[in-house]
């Protein structure tokens, strides 16, 4: 078993995803870059690597169960454990998404990608990360999921545009971090949300205001959590989250 904290980021080829697994791996860990292109996730890991980084592709679509499965073990096979795994890949889906305007086939993609991938990934990992001595979990979720802020006086400028699939697959995304940590509490594992804030990706078309790195940040914090840390919350690099 390698003696390097091993670490999955989804979704890690690019944006977000990528920046995560750089800054897992600036900490001397192996991170895993999970990604469903061949070309992307072979670049990423090229680029990783020229930066020093132990990192390795993991072939995976988090849509499918087989993959799931097969990059569970792909794990397994090179380190026998898991200690940390980064929910991170999502989709923003097709617009419209008023939800007077919206095709439902919209709501299901996004919602197969964001939510039940989490769980698909989330429960093909949790033998391995059983076998850590401090495992934890990190789901990637948005502040544009809070109920709070989404109803506020200022929602529009907290939570933007009404965006029936994205937005409510967060706040979803955040009930099962809720499920989840009371399923394990009593166990070693911690599993928290993170947001990244609005950041330039291609999910929004570039427009946000944060860099991939600055989005990162959250995401190593959790990662990074003391064994007595919290599990069950919702964080922003400025503290807690309102549910």
């Amino acid at each position: 078993m390698s003696e390097r904290t091993i670490a999955l980021v989804t979704g890690a080829n690019k944006g977000i995803g990528y920046e995560i697994a750089a800054g897992l791996g600036a900490l001397g860990w192996s991170v895993g870059v999970g990604a469903r292109d061949e070309g992307r996730r072979k670049a990423a890991v090229e680029k990783l690597r020229a930066a020093g980084v132990d990192a390795f592709g993991v072939p995976l679509d988090v849509t499918d169960d087989a993959s799931a499965t097969a990059a569970a073990r792909l794990i397994e096979d090179r380190a026998g454990r898991l200690d940390v795994l980064v929910n991170n890949a999502a989709i923003a889906g097709a617009t419209p998404q008023e939800p007077t305007r919206v095709d439902p086939d919209t709501i299901r993609t996004v919602v197969e990608t964001n939510v039940i991938g989490v769980i698909r990934v989330t429960n093909a990992m949790l033998p391995l990360l059983r076998r850590s001595a401090s495992p934890r979990i990190v789901n990637m979720s948005s502040s544009v999921g809070s109920l709070t802020r989404q109803s506020g006086t200022a929602a529009e400028s907290a939570t933007g545009p009404v965006a029936v699939a994205y937005a409510p697959s967060k706040t979803f995304l955040n009930a099962v971090t809720l499920q989840y940590a009371r399923e394990l509490s009593g166990t070693n594992i911690l599993i928290n949300a993170g947001c990244p804030g609005y950041v330039a990706t291609d999910l929004n078309g570039f427009r946000g205001v944060r860099t991939p790195e600055q989005g990162a940040a959250i995401a190593v914090t959790l990662a990074t959590l003391p064994d007595d840390g919290p599990t069950g919350r919702f964080f922003e690099d400025a503290g807690v989250v309102p549910w």
